[in-house]
């Protein structure tokens, strides 16, 4: 199949990469406004240049990576469903959550195939988790923690357009624990601290947050989350039943010290950043969505799957501002409206 890729940065770059090492992807077809990333495409994976994203979906493509920056996630959207192309978008849909609710009423009004990338839905210890759980086999879950802290904060530039922690962070661990546990959540409450990059601060954010949050059938689940852990990029899972608990990332490369006498692990190098800790789960998502674009499979990680992790984001975000519990229903009222508008 011909693919596109619209969007060449880091995370473009390495999508690029991916799929020109998939058996079924016989061309890439790319753009970006930095001639520099187009160049480079051409050069090291055969991929066939065009100037727009016009010019990518009227090259013929089965399929497109959006993988631009998120102000254009929305337009581009709907221009693959426009164009009929089944679409792949790296989250979030849109900056804002009601622009990303009027996309998910055109994805769902069209009946197209768009696949919003949570990557952790293909990592193998998450996968592994999910099985756990849907087999009963640690029984009835009563808490979950999830983690992930970055290794160092990313640009001020970022920061300022990013939505905040709880948004482009958080809601990652917000989208899996979703997806394993198989429950909503109800009620959160957010907390947060600034204690190292004071552009953060000045951005209206926090550079490490926790969120409690608790599940639609009493489950607690705790998020934790920071800009600064400078021993690595840690991203963890544990799930304790009442029959028997597991942890994800609990692995030689994990990186945290342990200062117990006579205890080794981790042995390995810890986790730089997120494209080598999930490098085989971006390889799987790929493959997933090249099933879709075949017609093999519907998207496993749909519009709307996207969409109730950043309604978590956004309770999150107001229980930080106001520092109060806030349940989700107080956003169901929010939820319709925009839903109907």
């Amino acid at each position: 199949m011909r693919m596109g890729i619209l969007g060449l940065g880091r995370i473009g770059a390495f999508h690029a990469q991916t799929l020109s090492g998939l058996d079924t992807v016989d061309s890439l077809v790319v753009t970006d406004p930095v001639a520099a990333a187009t160049t480079l495409a051409t050069e090291r994976w055969g991929a066939t240049a065009v100037d727009s994203p016009e010019a990518v979906f009227a090259a013929g493509v089965d399929g497109v990576v959006i993988a631009a920056a998120t102000d254009v996630h929305p337009e581009l959207i709907l221009a693959a469903v426009e164009a009929g192309v089944p679409a792949f978008c790296e989250k979030p849909v849109a900056r804002g959550i009601e622009e990303g609710v009027k996309v998910l009423r055109a994805v769902e009004d069209s009946g197209s195939h768009v696949h919003i990338g949570f990557n952790r839905r293909f990592d193998a210890g998450c996968m592994a988790a999910r099985r756990a759980v849907v087999s009963g086999e640690l029984g009835p879950l009563h808490t979950v923690r999830s983690t992930t802290l970055d290794p160092a904060p990313p640009p001020a530039a970022y920061v300022a357009v990013s939505g905040g922690i709880f948004r482009d962070c958080a809601v990652h661990d917000f989208d899996i624990v979703r997806w394993v546990t198989g429950r909503e959540v109800a009620e959160v409450y957010a907390t947060g601290g600034n204690r190292g990059a004071e552009y953060i601060r000045e951005a209206g954010d926090v550079d490490t947050a926790s969120a409690l949050l608790t599940l639609d059938d009493g489950t607690i689940a705790v998020v934790s989350n920071s800009r600064h852990n400078a021993r690595g990029y840690d991203v963890r899972l544990e799930l304790h039943g009442m029959t028997d608990s597991i942890a994800v990332g609990l692995e030689d490369r994990l990186p945290l010290r342990s200062v117990e006498p006579g205890v080794s692990f981790p042995a390995g190098p810890p986790h730089d950043f997120f494209m080598d800790r999930f490098a085989d789960a971006y390889r799987a998502e790929l493959t997933a969505f090249t099933e879709v674009v075949a017609g093999a499979r519907t998207s496993p990680c749909t519009v709307a799957d996207a969409i109730e992790a950043s309604w978590i984001a956004e309770a999150c975000a107001l229980s930080l501002h106001e520092h109060r519990p806030v349940r989700l229903e107080e956003l169901r009222g929010r939820r319709d409206e925009v839903r109907t508008a």
